[in-house]
């Protein structure tokens, strides 16, 4: 029996703290389907760990590479504890801070310490929980010219606009600075060539979550499968102070993905049309991951612990919700588009 064709797609991989484990999920079932061939990674926050440890892996060591790096990733994740607030805080028992963030007062976490403690009050003594498991990627891997070409987006703290880091530019600063929320993290400063200065960079999910456009390369496939941690939609009203906080959140993380899509939705329509003669600009393909229920029932505290029973959870729900993806959806990998962008936006 012939084996079926390799299907060449790109990933979109959305920030969202330690939710990212949902995508580690994805990530671990999609390497087990040989038909299916990563070409290109856009990864913002959670997302660029994601694709520094995907691609690093890849190179290394092929697939069961890429699934050891992952894993080895998140087992770091586990073990980093509490990923944003005092060193006061950090002899808590996981669950116990769990539960004292959720209960202690009647504001969201972030919202309430954000306006207490500003990262830059810590001077000398400030240091981002995060570098020890960023500095642990083999950067000649990460920014090899082999494997799936890897980009990150950071946001310029001064002009606002989004940075792509690419090939030898994808350093630990850089991943730093792309899972940078200036509430939590004093912000980082990398060197521009384009302003010949150090420019301070914050999240990139402000501008990107993921950014989409570098992945229109020529030598790309049409084909971009996002895997979207961040719910689009929510039919719940939110009422109480951190629900209304999470939804927000929520709202301006997607809000960069979707004007992309809403770009992208327009292109089609003048393609479909006749006003663009094909050619012109490709036809992108857009699929997408995801498992809303869950994201809705996780509590925004979640995000910012990586409690390492819930990063199994979330583990297994993305190795589902890929596995869903692939039975429905592997045939239609360079033939058509699985998200109806002209519903969405209607």
């Amino acid at each position: 029996m012939a084996k079926p064709a390799v299907k060449r797609i790109n990933l979109a991989l959305q920030g969202g703290g330690a939710h990212g484990a949902f995508t580690w999920g994805v990530l671990d079932r999609l390497l087990e389907e040989d038909s299916v061939e990563v070409a290109g990674i856009s990864g913002t926050s959670a997302g660029a760990l994601n694709g520094a440890a995907f691609k690093a892996g890849m190179v290394l060591g092929g697939r069961d590479g890429a699934k050891s790096a992952l894993d080895a990733l998140w087992g770091r994740m586990g073990a980093v504890g509490d990923m944003r607030f005092a060193h006061w805080m950090r002899g808590l028992e996981p669950v116990k801070l769990v539960q004292a963030m959720e209960h202690l007062v009647p504001f969201s976490p972030v919202e309430t310490l954000s306006q207490m403690v500003s990262p830059y009050h810590y001077g000398p003594f400030y240091s981002n929980p995060l570098k020890p498991v960023v500095d642990a990627f083999d950067y000649d891997k990460v920014c090899a010219h082999e494997g799936p070409a890897l980009y990150v987006g950071a946001t310029c703290v001064r002009s606002g606009k989004i940075r792509i880091f690419s090939g030898e530019d994808i350093t630990t600063d850089a991943i730093l600075a792309s899972a940078c929320l200036p509430s939590l993290f004093q912000a980082v400063e990398i060197f521009d060539p384009k302003t010949g200065r150090d420019e301070a960079y914050w999240d990139g999910g402000y501008t990107g979550n993921p950014a989409l456009f570098p992945l229109f390369d020529g030598a790309l496939p049409d084909d971009i499968v996002i895997v979207n941690i961040n719910p689009l939609q929510r039919d719940t009203l939110p009422k109480t102070p951190q629900q209304i906080h999470n939804r927000i959140n929520e709202i301006s993380f997607n809000s960069s993905l979707l004007r992309e899509l809403r770009a992208i939705a327009f292109v089609q329509r003048l393609l479909s049309d006749g006003t663009l003669q094909p050619g012109r600009m490709s036809r992108v393909l857009i699929h997408m991951i995801a498992d809303d229920e869950l994201m809705q029932d996780l509590s925004v505290t979640t995000k910012l612990i990586p409690l390492p029973q819930v990063l199994m959870r979330l583990k297994e729900a993305g190795r589902a919700a890929a596995d869903r993806f692939i039975a429905a959806h592997h045939g239609d990998l360079g033939e058509r588009e699985t998200v109806n962008l002209s519903q969405m936006f209607s």
